[in-house]
């Protein structure tokens, strides 16, 4: 007698039931010896990009030679959030102002405290260079992506949120900031890049100052540039700060050592 094929795979519901015991049946004649067919093994996600060292974030800082030689390397950048003298200004004391947008506040305390990105949970390392009354502070650091894209998202939004707003100095002076959109080279996964110009007097002076801020994101790990002073900001600068640190970085990461030894 012949055997019946294959039963087509959509039946109707009142023979369901009895066809699934039949297939039950005819499975247990071959005995136990026989293996159902498993289900392809799901293939496994990317790796992810490999956490930032101490000894990595020191190699992924930039060097002299990838500024130029205009620039001198500071023996004292990582004080420079208490105290940036620079001429006759403290430049850390000119940003230190009070607004009432938490928005640009947070931008204003960020300057400040050299904390754009926030500060990162994992290894972190910085530097900083001066050329005459310019100061160029470079900081990289493990801060998890989910929270760099968020913090992305927060530099994004300045330009629009906080073009313009009057914050109050310590000492009962007015500032006027304004916060522009300034472009950046392809580098990293994301990134953004602004112009920050804040107006105001100090000991009795005017006083006008203009940063570049950048942050670029590269996996995981999160660069920061501010580059500029009360002579301005030179945009080339940190465009070059932007390349050469976001490639010195995906370097880092992929286990390669890039050329330079940073200064301790």
């Amino acid at each position: 007698m012949n055997r019946p094929s294959r039963p087509v795979r959509v039946l109707a519901p009142v023979l369901a039931t009895g066809i699934l015991l039949a297939v039950a049946a005819c499975g247990n004649q071959g005995g136990s010896s026989g293996t159902t067919s498993a289900s392809p093994t799901p293939t496994s996600p990317a790796t992810a990009t490999p956490a930032l060292t101490g000894t990595g974030a020191r190699a992924a800082l930039i060097t002299k030679d990838d500024l130029g030689n205009n620039w001198t390397q500071a023996n004292n950048a990582a004080t420079w959030r208490d105290r940036l003298l620079v001429g006759n200004v403290d430049v850390a004391a000119f940003l230190n102002a009070r607004t009432t947008d938490a928005r640009c506040q947070k931008l204003l305390d960020s300057l400040y405290s050299d904390t754009l990105l926030g500060r990162a949970p994992g290894a972190s390392a910085l530097t900083g260079f001066t050329q005459g009354d310019a100061r160029l502070l470079y900081q990289v650091g493990d801060y998890g992506q989910a929270s760099l894209e968020k913090s992305l998202d927060w530099v994004k939004s300045l330009p629009d949120k906080c073009a313009q707003f009057t914050a109050t100095g310590s000492d009962g002076g007015k500032r006027t900031v304004q916060v522009a959109k300034n472009s950046l080279p392809s580098a990293g996964d994301d990134r953004q890049g602004l112009t920050v110009t804040m107006r105001g007097t100090a000991d009795g002076k005017p006083v006008t100052v203009t940063v570049d801020v950048a942050a670029v994101r590269v996996g995981a790990s999160g660069i920061t540039v501010t580059n500029g002073g009360p002579s301005g900001a030179g945009h080339d600068t940190t465009a070059t700060a932007v390349r050469q640190g976001a490639q010195r970085l995906k370097d880092v990461l992929a286990g390669k050592t890039p050329p330079g030894t940073p200064s301790p």
